[in-house]
């Protein structure tokens, strides 16, 4: 097994409130209000040959799940922008994941933080060789998670809120010490909603089929996905999908910034064999992704 680098001990640079840090030195204080309640919101980009795909509409979404949670950024869209890319050029990397993160920070301490003041920084870090088409074309395995997405009248559910990931990792832990790949997670009404990180696509009768995102995140991924099966004429369904339909499904895939289109092999105790849809979106997301 190849020994992990803690992420605390890498050389490099973070962009910190405007200007760039040693990447050891990327510090916060122990009593920020990010750590003990949740006040932070963040975004999974990714940069393919020099070009961070769909990046203002990650800022956007991060403006935006912070306004939510009621803080605003200081720093606008282009700014953002702008800082994204000059921490990949401090870095000189090409290809890489990008996670900007916004959170309270330490000037105020309890439930209540309108004063805590707000951080955000950028890091970036090499994205290793990924698999190819055909290897990745044998699929996944997903346990069933026994956590579910919340209502959305007992969450902000529309923000990428750090807390919202609690239950993801909770679910994604249980799923690999049951020797699967990821969870898939029900709704609060007990509808498929997610993977732990990703959104879910099935097909019925040649149709792709996704859940409504109406207590989780309408991935930008999922939307690049769609509307890729629209140029190919593929007819489009999102409806609610009950955990006894997945029978009919014939193929099943996960669609997100780190998984990219991933195909399903199995979820719980239902067998999915990657076929044509699957692969042609597979081949058209990474062509998408890597188009000047």
């Amino acid at each position: 097994m190849v020994a992990l680098v803690p992420y605390d001990d890498r050389d490099g640079f973070i962009w910190w409130n405007g200007e760039m840090r040693p990447w050891r030195d990327a510090n916060l204080h122990v009593l920020s209000h990010g750590l003990h309640y949740a006040s932070a919101v963040f975004e999974g980009e990714r940069c393919y040959d020099g070009r961070i795909f769909k990046l203002r509409e990650h800022t956007d979404r991060l403006l935006n799940s912070a306004r939510i949670l009621g803080f605003e950024l200081p720093y606008s869209a282009d700014e953002i922008d702008a800082a994204c890319d000059a921490t990949l050029k401090a870095n000189n990397l090409t290809n890489a994941y990008v996670r900007p993160i916004a959170w309270r920070g330490s000037g105020e301490m309890g439930v209540a933080a309108q004063q805590a003041g707000v951080n955000v920084a950028i890091a970036v870090w090499e994205w290793g060789a990924y698999f190819g088409v055909e290897q990745r074309m044998k699929g996944i395995n997903l346990a069933w998670a026994k956590w579910r997405r919340p209502d959305p009248a007992t969450a902000p559910t529309a923000s990428k809120a750090a807390g919202l990931y609690m239950i993801g990792t909770l679910s994604k832990h249980a799923a690999m010490d049951e020797g699967a790949d990821d969870a898939m997670m029900l709704d609060y009404k007990g509808d498929v909603a997610e993977a732990t990180g990703a959104n879910a696509f099935f097909v019925f009768d040649g149709e792709l089929h996704t859940p409504t995102p109406t207590c989780f995140l309408d991935g930008i991924t999922r939307r690049t996905v769609m509307g890729l099966a629209k140029k190919r004429q593929m007819k489009v369904v999102e409806r609610v999908i009950k955990p006894e339909e997945l029978p009919r499904a014939t193929e099943a895939f996960v669609a997100g910034t780190a998984a990219e289109v991933t195909p399903i092999r199995r979820i719980g105790e239902q067998d999915f064999t990657p076929g044509q849809i699957t692969e042609t979106l597979m081949r058209d997301y990474e062509a998408a992704t890597r188009a000047k």
